[in-house]
């Protein structure tokens, strides 16, 4: 039996997973999205929308999972929405992003569900949010919202 270093099993086509205190590195998150996942939110931005999220979710301004975004999109509610970047399979989310143009409203990706879910108080993950205006965290609405829209667009 041979036994080889930690350096010497990582090259440059393998994503190395390292677990710091029992977390996924963002980075390997990252790693780890789907490849329609595009804007990909950054760390910090990332962070301010699940906090954004713990906002909303007590105001109870949040519509959660595909079904229930789907239709208050199609119904016209505005917002933001949040879609997870490592659901499986593709399919069950490759729609929303259309919608979300159609309906003009602004929407990125955040690389885990499980951190999705975690951020709305939710032992389940969760593959998309749809994020309503509220009075309550209006300041981290219009933030979360100005950042997204900064975010490089793939439709120029």
């Amino acid at each position: 039996m041979v036994a080889i270093t930690k350096e010497e099993a990582m090259d440059d086509s393998t994503v190395a997973i390292e677990e710091v205190k029992g977390e996924v590195s963002y980075e390997a998150k990252c790693a780890l999205t789907i490849p329609i996942a595009k804007p990909l939110a950054p760390k910090k931005l990332s962070k301010k929308l699940y906090k954004c999220c713990k906002a909303a979710i007590k105001a109870k301004s949040v519509r959660r999972g595909t079904k229930e975004v789907g239709k208050s999109l199609r119904k016209g509610e505005k917002g933001f929405v949040i879609i997870a970047g490592d659901v499986s399979p593709i399919d069950v989310i490759s729609h929303l992003p259309v919608l979300c143009e159609e309906s003009k409203v602004p929407y990125c990706y955040v690389p885990c569900r499980s951190d999705l879910g975690a951020a709305i108080g939710s032992n389940t993950p969760c593959s998309i949010l749809l994020i309503l205006k509220g009075d309550e965290y209006k300041d981290k609405y219009k933030e979360c919202v100005k950042l997204i829209k900064e975010l490089p667009s793939i439709y120029l």
